[in-house]
Order: C-alpha cells, then sequence, then structure tokens
C-alpha cells in the first residue's frame, strides 16, 4: 500500500467521515482543525435515499443517527401575527432521517476518535509537495510530512485556498446570508417549526433535540460583504440591523441572540471546480461541490464523496494518480445534480419583494392541492439516489 499517511483538514463531516473509510481500507488518518474544540450546534442536515443511507449503514453509525434524530414534522409560514398562511410537508426538509449537524459531528468523532489523531486549535500555513510527499506547515504545531492531503474544510477552505488559488475564483455567492443559533422553544413547537418572510428576509424557528430546545435561522438577501468571518460582534451588528422592526418574533429572537452559545453566520454560496486534486492534494465535501445550504444535499453529498475518495485510494493501492482520477469520474455526474437542487432557491426562499413574497405564501397554502405537489420532494430523492456506490472492500488491492 502507497501513500499510507493522509492529513485531512476539517473536523466537521467530512473529515471524520474520510478518515473512518481510510482507517477501514488501511491508511493512517490525522485531522486538523481550526477550533479549538468540536463544534455544537448548528442547523438540522439531512439524508436522503439509499445511497447516503447505505453509507451510514456501511459506517455503523445508522442506528446511532437514527436515536439522534430531529422527528420533525412540517414546517408552516405564518404571518405577522403568527397564524398559518402554508404549510409544507415534512419530506420536503427532512428527507428519510433529519440529524443536528452538532450532533451527527459528535456520532463520527466518537465513531474515528480512537483510531484518529485528532489536532485541535490549529490550521495549515502551507503545503510544499515533492516527489514522495508533502511537507506540511502549521499555525502553532511543528512542520510535518505526510503522504497525502485532504481538505474537507468546507466553503471557505483554507486547503483550497493554498492549492488552487483564491475563494472568489470557485465560490459563487447566491445572494444570501444566513445566520443561526440555539434558543429556548418559548413558542412550545412540538416536532416543528414556524418561519415568516418578508422582502428580502426570512427568519423561522423550530424545535430541537426532542422539543427542549430550539434553533433560531435567519436568511436575508445581501451583496457578499467584505466581512472578518470571525468577527462575531459585527455579524450579530448586521443582523439586528436587517431583522429589527422585522415583525413576528424578529425582535425577540435579535434580543436573544447576544446570549446564544453558538451563534453561526455566513455567506450562502456554491463552490464549482474544474478539478478537486491536484498533485497528491484532494478536496472534498463543501470544499470541493458545495451545494449550498439551500439544497438539502451538502451533508449527505460530504458522506458519499468521503465513502468514494477513501475507496478508490484502497482500489489503487495508494497509487493517488489513478485514486484521484477515478474519485472525479465517479463523484462529478453526482455532484452537478445535487447542486442543482441548490439552484433557483434562494429566489423562492427569500423573495426580493413584498408581492412576490404574497404570492408565494399563497402559492404554497394551494400547494397540497395542485398537481406535481411532491415535484420538489421526488426531485431531491432521485438526486441523492444519482450514484452507484461500488462495493471497495472487494476492490481493495492487498497491502
Amino acid at each position: 500500500m502507497k501513500n499510507r499517511t493522509v492529513l485531512i483538514s476539517g473536523s466537521s463531516i467530512a473529515g471524520p467521515a474520510l478518515a473512518y473509510w481510510l482507517h477501514r481500507h488501511g491508511f493512517v488518518p490525522t485531522i486538523v482543525e481550526r477550533a479549538p474544540a468540536l463544534r455544537d450546534g448548528g442547523y438540522a442536515v439531512d439524508f436522503r435515499g439509499e445511497a447516503h443511507l447505505t453509507v451510514l449503514r456501511r459506517m455503523g453509525i445508522l442506528d446511532a443517527v437514527e436515536r439522534a434524530k430531529t422527528g420533525m414534522g412540517s414546517m408552516s409560514y405564518v404571518n405577522a401575527a403568527g397564524k398559518q398562511q402554508a404549510k409544507m410537508p415534512a419530506d420536503l426538509f427532512a428527507g428519510d432521517v433529519e440529524i443536528l449537524r452538532g450532533d451527527l459531528g459528535r456520532i463520527l468523532y466518537d465513531t474515528t476518535k480512537d483510531f484518529t489523531e485528532y489536532v485541535f486549535g490549529d490550521s495549515i500555513t502551507s503545503l510544499h509537495e515533492d516527489a514522495d510527499g508533502v511537507n506540511v506547515t502549521f499555525e502553532r504545531g511543528a512542520p510535518r510530512r505526510f503522504d497525502l492531503v485532504v481538505g474537507a474544510d468546507g466553503l471557505h477552505s483554507n486547503t483550497r485556498r493554498l492549492t488552487f488559488g483564491p475563494e472568489e475564483r470557485f465560490v459563487k455567492h447566491l445572494g444570501l446570508y444566513c445566520a443561526i443559533f440555539t434558543t429556548a422553544n418559548h413558542l412550545g413547537l412540538d416536532h416543528t417549526g414556524h418561519a415568516y418572510r418578508t422582502a428580502g428576509r426570512l427568519v423561522a424557528l423550530y424545535s430541537a433535540r426532542h422539543n427542549a430546545e430550539a434553533k433560531a435561522v435567519f436568511y436575508f438577501a445581501s451583496p457578499l460583504m467584505d466581512l472578518n468571518r470571525r468577527d462575531v460582534a459585527r455579524q450579530q451588528e448586521i443582523l439586528a440591523e436587517q431583522f429589527t422592526g422585522n415583525g413576528w418574533q424578529s425582535d425577540r429572537l435579535v434580543g436573544e441572540m447576544r446570549r446564544a452559545p453558538d451563534f453561526y453566520f455566513d455567506s450562502v454560496g456554491q463552490v464549482h471546480m474544474d478539478a478537486w486534486t491536484r498533485g497528491r492534494v484532494a478536496l472534498v465535501g463543501d470544499a470541493a461541490y458545495c451545494p449550498s445550504s439551500l439544497s438539502g444535499m451538502g451533508s449527505g453529498l460530504a458522506l458519499v464523496g468521503a465513502y468514494v475518495l477513501a475507496g478508490e485510494l484502497a482500489a489503487a493501492g495508494g497509487d493517488h494518480r489513478v485514486a484521484f482520477a477515478r474519485y472525479e469520474q465517479e463523484m462529478r455526474g453526482y455532484a452537478t445534480g445535487c447542486q442543482k437542487m441548490g439552484d433557483g432557491v434562494a429566489k423562492l426562499m427569500v423573495p426580493g419583494s413584498r408581492l412576490l413574497a404574497s404570492f408565494l405564501n399563497r402559492y404554497y397554502k394551494l400547494m397540497p392541492y395542485l398537481p406535481g405537489k411532491n415535484m420538489a420532494a421526488t426531485m431531491a430523492r432521485k438526486a441523492a439516489e444519482n450514484i452507484t456506490l461500488r462495493d471497495y472492500e472487494s476492490l481493495r488491492r492487498p497491502a
């Protein structure tokens, strides 16, 4: 087996999933994560279709994911007084199983921590490749050498920037910003959520962890801003400016925002690249082909991508040149299909005018009675299942 030592940047979903499969196939994974510890909180992520469930099942974590699932039902759009205007079916949002991102991250960490070296509170500063490996320097730790490096570090991938170039070459801004944090379930929501939409804005509250808490979610239309992604105070100021006086629960949630333990704020975008690998470096998950948080596909796509990348490395006996080419061949069409689920969603979720917002509310109210009412959920399931997973255990070359 060639190239056994693999450095993975990012400990969210794609990174630990890749570490699991690399170890399974005889590689030695190390994960470096900028955050000082596992990140809790975050929005709910969902898995739909046999491809997603097959990867979870083969990893042996499907039962744990099922136990921690949100159990979300339908989502209601309400007016300023909180009166229901329309109800969206659960399958459109939750798929076959939905789980909070933080809960999934904990399951993946617990599954991999005994055979994966985790280095928290550090990040890669440079990558220098030669014929036999990659010399890596870090912000805090001593330089180290690895056979391969994989960026699983999300939309704003540091690995992608160091290897392929500036973010603006690959990230397409979808015209929205989002924020999410944990708060009290003061509406008494029972495995459901309420959303309030105005021109250029959407604010929602949905129950979490079996109604013991809730997640507050904000989307607002904006061109890309020059913001420090670690300046939480400025991010909260922007959110307050956008939603104070917006109506419904907006003011209360803005007030609770500053006490939240897990405030998250970011632009909404997709990643489009002609190639996901270069030399001894590869990208996986959102770093390579982020479909955006609006698609409902990101986490499932990340799990499948990690499974395929590790499997192709095993099938090629560690030969990264063969494996990386096969990885791109196997994943390109699937990733493109998943990304299409995020196209156009921004304008439907957060319409630019009061007239369009009012029209969509009326349309959603009639949707259960219209032909093709399940079209969106059907399209999402078709995209999620549009890949045939290879059995890499049988393809693996002897060590």
